[in-house]
């Protein structure tokens, strides 16, 4: 982790600007530098931004107690929530989610996600793909694969935003930049504050001297070259000072420019941290949205912990409402900001839960079917995509992998998956998403 001081002023969340100049994390064998460092614009950019908000949901929530509830089913299956009437016709979801009710004409929701994998990760929805069987160096997340192929849309912001904290269950964060290469790796504003790499001596107010920045930088290369992580380094130089010296990114991340109306309509959350995963701020998704419009092209968020062994309606009387308020936030947000057509958002967790609700009052894993919710990017909207069975266990209709939903996240961002590779660690080429997976044509035509 390399940290740039600044001024100790705070932020709404506590949080002081420092915390917002982190770029990076250590890496096995060497310091990786994120996706701020990338000195040309890769061949392949699209005119115009476009852009992806994934609101990343670990632990896996419950999909038959929030999108795919099934009234018609036996108690011990239906559990406690009733249905409730949406914008659009024939379209029911869980009482707890009202404020989602009244925008479902504004996105689209997936009952049918097939192919998941009882493991408490967020690879699959950061990557589209298993752990198993991985080509050298490893496969890389979207935003990773984002960054290598489109560059930044603004030297002064990073192409990929990772909003969500180091969590305690570190599979949460598993995913990496694999083969891409860790330059475009995610630039975490909070993270781990004891990996940090300080640069002693330089603040914010003196990288105008652009000799001792890059001095700097020239002491991290020699400390890790023998890793070979830090290959080119010498041209990426100009673009990282051009990003830790512009004003852009960290009026993004103010959330205090923004009116106090809109900040009450995102709500705050909960700051707590969530059993071993992420707290429930629920101004990182007003955050994720000044991101992209002020040039990011993906930003994750981590939000709470949905692994409900136990106690299943009790945790979800309190969690859903919390994701209701930010998500319908978010969407309307866009709309109205005229960014629906450009921005795309995806909410999804690991795997679905079992349709027998166990001793405990829980429900336990079931990847056998899992639940997305899609708005923006110019998606077809309100509409319901596959199905499954009166229990909620299997698939009956349509059933879809997280591979088709990337190829279809690429391809509003402008980049065509049969055409686009990227290198793994022997050459070899690698398309960005698993065999036959292509656009859903229920989402893009």
């Amino acid at each position: 982790m390399l940290t740039i001081p600044g001024p100790s002023s705070r932020f709404c969340d506590g949080l002081s600007r420092r915390n917002f100049l982190r770029i990076g994390a250590l890496g096995m064998g060497g310091l990786a530098l994120p996706d701020l460092l990338r000195a040309e614009t890769a061949s392949g950019l699209r005119s115009g931004h476009k852009a992806v908000i994934m609101i990343y949901l670990p632990g896996g929530p419950p999909h038959q107690d929030s999108f795919d509830l099934k009234p018609d089913a036996p108690a011990e299956i239906r559990g406690e929530f009733k249905a409730i009437s949406t914008s659009v016709p024939g379209f029911q979801i869980c009482e707890h989610l009202p404020r989602m009710a009244k925008v479902a004409h504004q996105y689209s929701v997936i009952r049918s996600i097939s192919d998941a994998v009882d493991d408490h990760s967020d690879f699959m929805c950061q990557t589209g793909r298993r752990k198993n069987s991985q080509p050298p160096g490893g496969w890389p997340t979207f935003g990773a694969c984002v960054s290598r192929v489109l560059g930044p849309a603004d030297a002064a912001v990073p192409a990929f935003v990772g909003l969500e904290p180091r969590m305690q269950h570190r599979p949460y964060n598993a995913a990496t930049a694999g083969f891409a290469g860790v330059s475009h790796d995610a630039f975490r504003p909070a993270a781990d504050a004891k990996s940090d790499m300080v640069l002693n001596g330089i603040t914010t107010e003196r990288l105008a001297d652009r000799r001792a920045l890059l001095a700097s930088f020239d002491r991290f290369r020699r400390e890790v070259d023998g890793s070979g992580l830090m290959a080119g380094l010498d041209s990426f130089n100009q673009q990282a000072f051009g990003m830790l010296t512009s004003s852009r990114l960290l009026e993004a991340l103010n959330v205090e420019k923004e009116s106090a109306a809109l900040r009450e309509r995102y709500g705050k959350g909960d700051a707590k941290v969530h059993g071993d995963a992420a707290p429930m701020l629920n101004e990182q998704f007003l955050i994720a949205r000044r991101l992209v419009e002020a040039g990011a092209r993906f930003v994750t968020v981590a939000y709470g912990f949905w692994d409900y062994h136990g106690n299943n309606f009790g945790n979800a009387r309190n969690d859903l409402p919390m994701l209701d308020q930010a998500l319908s936030a978010l969407i309307e947000d866009l709309h109205d900001r005229g960014l629906d057509r450009d921005v795309s958002v995806v909410t999804w967790g690991e795997f679905g839960r079992s349709p027998t609700i166990n001793k405990d009052g829980g429900r336990d894993h079931w990847p056998r079917a899992n639940c997305a919710v899609l708005a923006g990017g110019g998606m077809k909207v309100g509409q319901i995509i596959g199905a499954t069975d009166r229990l909620g266990g299997e698939p009956t209709e349509r059933p879809v992998q997280f591979g088709e939903v990337f190829a279809t996240l690429y391809k509003n961002l402008g980049i065509d998956v049969n055409q686009v590779t990227i290198p793994d660690l022997t050459g070899r080429p690698q398309f960005l998403v698993p065999d036959g997976c292509q656009p859903m044509k229920e989402l893009v035509g």
